[in-house]
């Protein structure tokens, strides 16, 4: 079994936007998957998969919330991938969710406000005897190819490793994921394929720091798929 965790120094930069999107993309490939939420108190990864379960959206995505990472690798030997959708708040827990996990990634923004605590946070797991190698970063929410050069050029200059492709700041993937959708399953094509480049991205480095050899990984990589239908219009709230 093959375990990611995804960790954020601060909530609201795409962290669990990615580890439900690789979740269902994933699924989709044929590999056996588990969400652990290990955010106890708000428990959004749940919350999300009872939107999905509700609306019956295929593939159907295997999600538990959990106390610890241990407590999750062990409810989930029998999967092919265990993923942990740490709190939003780094904490001592997150060295734990680090050590035991074949690649922690942790998405960013590209200003410095985002990166430079993210880039403190990673040097800290690496005194903590994390391996540089198991750390990534993903830019999500990025406003344009002019900023994602620059902030992937900072991070790598920071001597980490960046994950290609990136989430653009766009309103389609928060409504998609308000109705138990991924950001792979928008109504536009092109959000789409933006992506599931890095999903797949993420599932190629998979294979490179787990047990699983990189080319099996590679060989289940998820495909394009096309736009979701678009959603029905939602009533106001208040």
């Amino acid at each position: 079994m093959a375990t990611i965790a995804f960790v954020s120094q601060k909530g609201g930069v795409g962290k669990s936007a990615l580890a439900r999107s690789l979740a269902v993309e994933a699924v989709r490939a044929g590999i056996s998957v588990k969400i652990a939420d290990l955010d106890t108190q708000q428990k959004t990864a749940v919350d999300w998969n009872c939107r999905r379960l509700a609306a019956r959206m295929e593939p159907v995505v295997e999600v538990q919330a959990f106390g610890t990472a241990a407590q999750a690798i062990q409810a989930a030997s029998n999967f092919d991938l265990l993923i942990i959708d740490g709190p939003a708040r780094f904490s001592k827990a997150t060295a734990e969710i680090a050590k035991a996990s074949d690649l922690v990634v942790q998405p960013t923004g590209g200003t410095l406000d985002d990166m430079l605590p993210g880039v403190r946070e990673f040097h800290a797991l690496l005194k903590a005897g994390v391996s540089a190698k198991r750390l990534a970063f993903a830019l999500t929410k990025v406003p344009s190819d002019v900023i994602e050069r620059e902030a992937r050029e900072y991070l790598e200059t920071a001597g980490y490793a960046v994950l290609g492709g990136s989430l653009l700041f766009k309103a389609a993937y928060g409504k998609a994921l308000d109705i138990g959708r991924a950001v792979t399953e928008t109504s536009h094509v092109t959000l789409n394929d933006q992506a599931l480049t890095l999903i797949n991205a993420l599932v190629a480095r998979i294979g490179e720091e787990s047990d699983a050899p990189a080319a099996e990984a590679n060989r289940r990589r998820p495909k394009p798929q096309k736009a979701a239908k678009k959603p029905p219009r939602r009533a106001a709230v208040g």
